[in-house]
């Protein structure tokens, strides 16, 4: 029998900010969902896929804290199926419907626009703290003193 394997890779925008809980242990997760287009000439508005992205422990944080709605990210993780009773709805027995959600559980996330991309010209550093296109955890180049303080606060 061959070997399984299971890996998403997606690039998208999200379509609002990231949501985060914390489950009883502790751990935190963030929620969000990304909008995929087509890659296609031709593509319609119908044709875009919505995806929902769950975030765990630190990954979980960073991802609250720098991406906001209409950021554009690539994630990597793997897709999650999960069943789930959803007691707001009851069947003719009066019991709760089951229903299925469909999700990518990530472990590796990279912001893809810089502070001149995301339109924002604050000294905050817009939501990935003045990086470019690289990699969540690559070396920032210090362009300025607010850009070193920054480089200070962000914890990966």
């Amino acid at each position: 029998m061959a070997a399984s394997f299971n890996k998403v890779i997606l690039v998208g925008n999200l379509t609002r900010d990231p949501e985060i809980r914390y489950i009883n242990s502790g751990s935190p997760v963030t929620k969000f969902r990304i909008a995929v287009n087509p890659n296609k000439k031709d593509a319609k508005p119908e044709d875009t896929m919505y995806v929902d992205i769950v975030a765990w422990e630190r990954l979980a944080e960073t991802c609250n804290t720098y991406l906001k709605k209409g950021s554009p990210v690539l994630v990597e993780g793997r897709l999650a199926i999960r069943s789930y009773d959803d007691t707001k709805l009851k069947d003719d027995a009066g019991q709760p419907i089951r229903r299925q959600a469909t999700e990518v559980v990530i472990s590796g996330m990279q912001m893809l626009s810089s502070r001149r991309d995301d339109g924002d010209t604050g000294d905050q550093g817009g939501f990935n703290g003045g990086r470019s296109a690289a990699a969540v955890g690559a070396p920032a180049r210090a362009t300025d003193s607010s850009a070193d303080e920054l480089d200070d606060e962000i914890p990966f």
